[in-house]
């Protein structure tokens, strides 16, 4: 296998479990189901089809006889047909009567959906599984402080469990657009060659009544409410787009996330995992790279930009049927799953094992604090006697001349110190440093984590309590 291409998606970066979701074996034992889903329907609608001839093909409808389809497709160059050859080799009696009335299509295209809606259920245990994570997370942190960030500037305080927060929203959005969009999915049905279901006014001498049945019955068999009511040969491919516009969601969400602790590994505020044995660097032994954000970002990218296939492929559709639709559907959908597959293993990995290191995080936030208490320095002296415009212009200098201290001198923050020297202040140094306590300023995020746990993500991890606790195992 090391002289051909081999995908890292497969090799590298995504689970067993949507692999197999999106394997030759998912979806040639799919089209061995709608097969026998399409031939009870039709003996339940009375076409002259046995209950022997059913039984053998579900006796059949798993040990896929792959060697006599692939042989079968070098000879007539069409691999629904050549299935359904190999099907009726080890099914004699029923032979006659596979894939009755129904077009390639049928199993195609009806088992991409079946797939997608597998694949998006365990997409769905994966959001879950990192919000619950996330959650976690700002619970335990949401009363400690930190500088946060505008245009990556020192601005007010916040606390990190609410900066949790903001990255669990964008999840929490991510996974109502992901519950809406599988609720809306249905299946293609079975509708013939230009969508007409021409075939079936044959099969069934003209029976409008009980041809009318045929899609509601098989989409009952195959687990979806409904078929969609209208079709050409293939379901509108506007469907490949809005699920992959799912992705594309998950994935900026994740790209914003993995961001953020990559700046705080910077700052040396917040750690992903780092193993004992992990290498950082070939040439820098010391280094602890953000190696798992990183990738998050670049699987991000990359599905970010996949969605924009099933959109071209949609708007590029001419009439009842196109095939330019085939070779980028076979990569972009598969593609865009297993990497958000990746991605979102990566993200439970890296929120289940962040580091903090508080002292860090605290020693950063009180070198920029007396730059954040001006405005309470400023109302305090106010209320000793001063004159709220002159003091404003006052702080402001002082400000200046303590910031020129850092960035040109070197020298730690004295704005409290050249306060307490100016007598316009009235106030001393004692009185100033009592102002320093972080929780002053981090206003209410820590009331607003403990309500946003409590009345939006509480409720959703509730109702989906049955996927929780799966941890995420990262191959590289």
């Amino acid at each position: 296998m090391n002289d051909r291409y081999q995908s890292p998606l497969s090799e590298r970066y995504a689970s067993k479990e949507m692999q197999y979701i999106f394997s030759p074996d998912m979806k040639f034992r799919t089209w061995r189901k709608l097969w026998i889903a399409l031939a009870e329907t039709e003996k339940e609608l009375g076409l002259n089809i046995t209950q022997e001839q059913i039984d053998e093909l579900k006796a059949h409808a798993d040990d896929i006889n792959y060697e006599v389809a692939r042989e079968r497709e070098k000879i007539v160059r069409h691999d629904v047909m050549s299935h359904v050859y190999a099907y009726g080799v080890q099914c004699p009696k029923a032979k006659g009567i596979i894939h009755l009335g129904a077009t390639s299509c049928y199993v195609g295209d009806n088992t991409d959906i079946i797939v997608m809606a597998e694949a998006l259920k365990l997409v769905r245990k994966k959001l879950v599984n990192v919000i619950a994570e996330l959650a976690k997370f700002a619970d335990e942190y949401k009363n400690l402080p930190t500088l946060a960030f505008t245009h990556f500037q020192p601005a007010q305080p916040t606390t990190v469990g609410k900066r949790a927060t903001l990255w669990m929203q964008e999840f929490l959005m991510d996974l109502e657009d992901l519950n809406y969009v599988m609720s809306t999915l249905k299946l293609l049905g079975s509708k013939g060659t230009t969508g007409t279901q021409a075939s079936f006014l044959e099969l069934f001498d003209g029976d409008q009544e009980t041809i009318d049945k045929i899609d509601p019955m098989i989409a009952e068999k195959m687990g979806f409410r409904e078929c969609y009511p209208v079709s050409g040969q293939t379901y509108s491919r506007k469907v490949d787009t809005r699920v992959l516009n799912i992705l594309a969601g998950i994935a900026a969400s994740a790209h914003k996330f993995s961001n953020d602790i990559r700046l705080l590994q910077h700052l040396k505020q917040v750690e992903e995992p780092f193993e004992k044995t992990q290498i950082g660097s070939s040439a820098m032994a010391y280094k602890r790279n953000p190696m798992r954000s990183e990738r998050i970002a670049s699987l991000s990218r990359f599905v970010i930009c996949d969605a924009v296939n099933p959109a071209i492929t949609s708007a590029t559709q001419w009439f009842e049927r196109t095939l330019d639709d085939s070779a980028n559907k076979r990569l972009s959908i598969p593609e865009g799953f297993l990497a958000v597959d990746g991605i979102l293993d990566l993200c439970l990995n890296v929120v289940d094992g962040l580091v903090v290191y508080p002292k860090v995080i605290e020693k950063q936030l009180m070198a920029e604090l007396p730059f954040m208490a001006t405005e309470n320095i400023m109302m305090d002296a106010v209320k000793a006697g001063g004159d709220r415009q002159e003091l404003h212009e006052r702080i402001r200098e002082l400000s200046m001349e303590a910031g020129r201290n850092v960035k040109v001198e070197g020298k730690e923050n004295n704005l409290l110190e050249l306060i307490a020297a100016d007598p316009a202040f009235n106030l001393t140094l004692e009185e100033l440093q009592k102002t320093m306590d972080p929780a002053k300023y981090v206003g209410r995020a820590p009331r607003q984590v403990e309500v946003f746990l409590k009345n939006v993500a509480a409720p959703v991890l509730e109702e989906n309590k049955e996927l929780l606790g799966m941890k995420a195992e990262i191959n590289v």
